[in-house]
């Protein structure tokens, strides 16, 4: 069925559109894009007067948990969170169980995408068997069965070794290396950003020296070896200096950085509510200020959710003892546009590239284009939508998020996947 997406501000930063048009879909690719186009007989016409049409969001950094941990999402719960969070693809780490560093547990993945998932699932294999940091996964073998980068995320690979002959055996498929950069001796036991905050606080904290030493070795490894090496959540001020200093000298290097460590700092700790526990930890005001200028001017090249489900019990408790992470994938366009476009600290066709156009470039994914023949992905904005977010009314069966009982203006208004619409 054809479905014609009228008079809606078409931004499409992959082919420098950015006007009021008409975007016609026949199936599951773009038909047409222009102006005041007709509608084919028979096909359903979405008034998009006032809305934001785009190409479909791309979340690079997620958890789905499936499987080995359904009690905390699964593909189906987390593709459906994906799309009512506007997103219509996902990259899902490999920290399940088992670990995906086979393909029988990358086909698993992609079958359940195919029977239960709403949006796009891309995985991401293991860097190294079971993420143990001792010896390499089947990197030759995950990419033949789809995976679409490597990573340890959740883990740092100490070895250096290994992991320049991790670089070395992805050059021939063309694929990043995703860096969970963090010095696990330096990091040891934190619960939070080491500064005034966590003294007074008497928590133990984590430097930004623990992101920032093995962000650096990291970009030297891939400059040794030419690979293709994506430093995961940015989070300090250090690091964002050391890739915009190694692309200048033409590192293959990029990089992402989450919702919350734009939006808030260690300050929010101060109330010990477990969802404030990340890895890595909420910063100080001046990194977040300076993950926002490399954001803007490219150094930091997309906005990924870590979207890190946990049930109740692991986040209960006593903070230090409280499992990482929060969720993300349905309240960060929603936060995106109320806290950083409507004050006016980011362009909205810069926040539409970062999370459309740039992470598909930078994995190589067949989306992130309203171009003529580009798949039908759609995310549609609206910038006067008012929200409360409610985590009892999410999609996800986890409800571990910072922003719980926030107010924003703007947000996700439709969702089309393969021409299909797949939210509201």
């Amino acid at each position: 069925m054809s479905l014609l997406l009228r008079q809606g501000r078409v931004i499409d930063p992959a082919n420098g559109i950015d006007a009021v048009q008409d975007v016609l879909i026949d199936g599951g690719t773009i038909e047409r894009v222009g102006a005041s186009l007709a509608a084919p007989a028979g096909a359903r016409v979405i008034d998009a007067t006032g809305k934001i049409v785009c190409p479909g969001f791309i979340d690079i950094h997620v958890h789905l948990r499936e499987p080995g941990y359904e009690y905390k999402e699964t593909v189906a719960t987390g593709t459906r969170a994906a799309a009512a969070g506007g997103f219509t693809a996902v990259c899902c780490m490999a920290n399940t169980n088992p670990v995906n560093d086979t393909r029988s547990i990358t086909d698993y993945i992609l079958a359940k995408a195919g029977s239960e998932g709403v949006v796009r699932v891309h995985p991401i294999g293991a860097v190294t068997r079971g993420l143990r940091g001792e010896e390499l996964a089947e990197l030759a073998e995950l990419a033949e069965a789809g995976c679409v980068a490597f990573s340890d995320d959740g883990r740092s690979v100490m070895n250096a070794a290994l992991y320049r002959r991790a670089m070395e055996y992805t050059l021939p498929f063309g694929m990043p290396v995703i860096s969970h950069a963090e010095d696990a001796n330096l990091s040891r036991d934190a619960s939070m950003h080491e500064g005034v905050v966590s003294t007074e606080l008497g928590l133990i904290g984590a430097p930004a020296a623990a992101e920032d030493v093995m962000v650096a070795r990291d970009i030297l490894l891939a400059e040794l070896t030419g690979a293709h090496v994506h430093i995961a959540h940015l989070s300090t001020a250090g690091a964002v200096r050391l890739v915009r200093d190694a692309k200048a000298r033409g590192v293959h290097v990029t990089a992402e950085v989450t919702p919350h460590h734009l939006v808030l700092t260690e300050d929010a700790v101060r109330t010990y509510d477990p969802n404030t526990k990340m890895n890595p930890p909420l910063r100080t005001k001046r990194d977040g200020e300076a993950l926002l200028e490399a954001l803007a001017d490219g150094t930091i090249d997309c906005i990924a959710t870590d979207h890190a489900p946990h049930a109740l019990a692991e986040k209960e408790g006593e903070f230090d003892h409280a499992a990482f992470g929060v969720i993300g994938l349905e309240t960060a366009v929603a936060v995106l546009l109320d806290r950083l476009v409507r004050p006016g600290l980011l362009p909205l066709p810069t926040l539409v590239a970062r999370l459309s156009a740039d992470p598909a470039r930078l994995l190589g994914l067949r989306s992130g284009s309203l171009a003529p023949g580009a798949r039908a992905d759609v995310t549609i904005l609206d910038p006067a939508l008012p929200l409360t977010l409610d985590p009892a009314r999410f999609h996800s069966k986890s409800r571990n998020t910072p922003f719980g009982g926030w107010t924003c203006t703007g947000g996700p208004w439709m969702t089309i996947v393969d021409g299909t619409v797949v939210s509201p």
